[in-house]
């Protein structure tokens, strides 16, 4: 009997701020399986438990929440862009609680305050317009979207499903032009297909799945007297990848015997990509691809080592494995293993074949991003988005080349194939015995500490060495959660995107939260912070030792506690918490021109929608955050990038709200009523024609 979902609005037990249909289709109900990691290593909640409000009450005051800010926008569902940009029957778009002095360099707008508008809401002065939306074509002989008649083979020339990361490159030559590239995460099969039954898929829909994962590139134009993005279709450099799609393995692990599979006896050919998150660009020109959540995938596993990344012993939610065996691990145990990396795409070569870096790790990837050590070494930063597991650094042990040849180029995308794989450990200031789960002050009356990064295997042109005991290095690579476990890595809340400033080299690690903390068994109550569960999540910012990428220590610090600054538990770099908006669940991170640390969130649990804050890293204002959009009903903000005269998000499952379909949908955006919901990435900026936040 095909189990009903639950009413649209009927509050569920789902942790965070999602629906049961976001965790079902993007995660595969995580947060409802046994936490993957049950080794004895430290949890970083017991660290910083204590801290998270002691500095708050070091700075408190008549604290005002900016929930309460007056003038937001009241948008009808599917509201015109016209009336988005600016607010409904003149009223503005934007809270005025806290307008008061000019703000922080690149940060000078009026933010929006909470709200639940079905649209997408930005500032007083700013325009916006839809770049691209899913389904749209931009390969030649694409036909136009037709939801009620989607092919596979249409959807391998249009534009993918739930958007996530994106990359905006340069176009030398064509003016006026740039590059986007973007990820496509996951599909929802309720919202694409009218009369979806999720026990039975026909193969048409999941071919048509499979071809609305992966990655887009498409050339993208602006308009200068507007701002506006429009995508170019049929440029010759308009590219999908999709999960059929033939990828190299390569690295330490590529050929491996745990890589090989009955249709790829070489373990160095994988077909597809799945469940791509945030990502990076590289200073070569390419762009990285986290493989986030692709054990949801998989059916019918029974391996210890399949259980510590969360893969079922079932069926799966998409039932791919009817179609396709290498979805079934019992028939073909080892395609798992050749998911859960780094991917590398070339967008600028429409014939390469994307790669995927065995050397960076397998896990649950939220992001790679890439900076150079003082000799032009790579190092990558990556999350792995799990309830209590790691963070992790490569140092590359090759020189980038710079130039554009092709035996440049090729040298370059071997970059990331050989060098050193670490993960994270912290340790706090403080004795244990202080932090004691009450936010009272440590004797020292500081909130900082040291950290290490552990190695796990370095990889040459010779072959490859473990650092873990009892494992090889094949092992480490392809099980990396288990060498950080053997590793004594620290514990974290969801470790997401990580971003080194550009002008600091000062690292974020954005932790979007974790409401297991406190529960029996994981994290005892006694050292959680104040809050006791971790709903809202908080933000690190680690130093490197002598400021070198290549460091194998660091310095960390509280940046961020996210919630309603009217919590005592909620910190701000320092800055009066009557002065900054309210935010949960930080998960995508950018910076913009001026050093600014642009936040987006996922399943803020404040009431009001996910949206994307500007928070200054430095100066007098340091901790000064504002939020400059909202997105949709039941849409998550990703994929930020802050240029200086525009703003680009992906809005990422519109309409995902428990009880919802195509024939009963909760949202109309972008188009309106009797239109299907359908993610899209928007393009925001000034109306008057200056830089944004200037």
């Amino acid at each position: 009997m095909r189990r009903m979902l639950p009413l649209i609005g009927t509050p569920g037990s789902h942790p965070g701020g999602r629906s049961a249909m976001t965790c079902r289709f993007r995660c595969g109900d995580a947060c409802f399986h046994e936490v993957p990691n049950t080794s004895d290593n430290a949890y970083v909640g017991d660290v910083i438990a204590g801290a998270l409000s002691r500095r708050s009450m070091m700075r408190a005051a008549a604290v005002v929440t900016v929930a309460s800010a007056t003038g937001a926008a009241v948008l009808g569902a599917g509201a015109t862009e016209a009336q988005a940009q600016g607010g409904a029957q003149g009223q503005p778009a934007s809270g005025t609680a806290h307008q008061g002095g000019r703000g922080a360099r690149g940060l000078r707008f009026a933010p929006v305050a909470p709200n639940t508008t079905d649209a997408v809401v930005v500032p007083d002065g700013y325009g916006q317009n839809v770049v691209i939306r899913w389904g749209e074509p931009i390969l030649r002989g694409a036909p136009a979207f037709d939801p009620e008649h989607q092919t596979a083979a249409a959807q391998a020339g249009q534009f993918g499903y739930n958007n996530d990361f994106l990359a905006l490159l340069p176009l030398p030559g064509e003016r006026g032009r740039q590059l986007l590239v973007a990820n496509h995460e996951y599909t929802d099969e309720i919202l694409m297909f009218r009369g979806y039954d999720a026990a039975a898929p026909t193969r048409e829909q999941v071919e048509v799945a499979w071809a609305a994962h992966g990655l887009s590139a498409v050339v993208v134009e602006e308009d200068r007297r507007t701002g506006r993005l429009t995508a170019v279709t049929r440029h010759h450099l308009n590219r999908r990848v999709t999960a059929t799609t033939e990828f190299r393995l390569t690295g330490p692990a590529a050929g491996s015997p745990l890589l090989r599979t009955s249709a790829d006896p070489t373990g160095r050919k994988v077909l597809g990509t799945l469940n791509n998150c945030s990502g990076g660009t590289t200073p070569w020109g390419t762009t990285l691809h986290g493989e986030e959540n692709f054990n949801q995938y998989f059916a019918n596993s029974s391996r210890p080592t399949d259980q510590r990344y969360g893969i079922g012993t079932g069926a799966t939610e998409r039932k791919w494995e009817r179609f396709d065996q290498r979805f079934d691990v019992a028939q073909e145990p080892n395609e798992v293993h050749r998911f859960g990396y780094v991917v590398e795409f070339d967008p600028y070569d429409p014939a390469s074949t994307p790669r995927k870096h065995t050397a960076l790790g397998r896990f649950k990837h939220e992001a790679a991003t890439v900076r150079l050590t003082d000799d032009g070494r790579p190092v990558v930063y990556t999350g792995d988005d799990e309830r209590f597991d790691y963070f992790y650094k490569f140092v590359g042990s090759k020189r980038m080349k710079h130039g554009s040849s092709r035996s440049v180029r090729e040298h370059n995308l071997t970059l990331l194939d050989e060098g050193t794989l670490y993960v994270a450990r912290l340790t706090g200031d403080s004795p244990a015995t202080e932090i004691d789960g009450t936010g009272k002050l440590p004797a020292d009356g500081e909130f900082d500490g040291s950290g290490e990064w552990i190695p796990l295997a370095t990889a040459t042109a010779h072959g490859a060495v473990s650092h873990v005991d009892g494992m090889t290095a094949d092992e480490v690579f392809v099980f990396t959660r288990l060498a950080g476990d053997k590793a004594g890595a620290t514990k974290m809340d969801r470790p997401e995107d990580i971003q080194p400033s550009p002008h600091t080299g000062k690292v974020y690690v954005a932790l979007t939260n974790n409401t297991n903390r406190g529960k029996a068994g994981l994290a005892p109550a006694d050292e959680a912070n104040p809050r006791n569960a971790n709903k809202h999540g908080h933000i690190l910012e680690l130093t490197e030792r002598r400021g070198r990428a290549e460091a194998t220590a660091f310095a960390w610090s509280l940046f961020l506690v996210a919630g309603d600054p009217a919590d005592p538990a909620t910190y701000f770099a320092g800055f009066p918490k009557d002065r900054v908006s309210p935010i949960s669940c930080p998960d995508n991170v950018a910076f913009d021109p001026h050093g600014n640390l642009w936040i987006s969130t996922d399943g803020n649990q404040l009431g009001s929608h996910d949206g994307l804050f500007g928070v200054a890293t430095r100066g007098e204002r340091r901790g000064e955050l504002k939020q400059f959009l909202t997105v949709p009903t039941g849409a998550e903000t990703c994929g930020p990038l802050v240029q200086d005269r525009r703003v680009i998000v992906a809005v990422q499952h519109p309409g995902e709200i428990d009880g919802a379909s195509v024939e009963k949908p909760a949202s109309v955006w972008p188009d309106g009523p009797g239109k299907i919901v359908r993610p899209a990435v928007v393009a925001v900026w000034r109306t008057d024609g200056c830089d944004v936040g200037i």
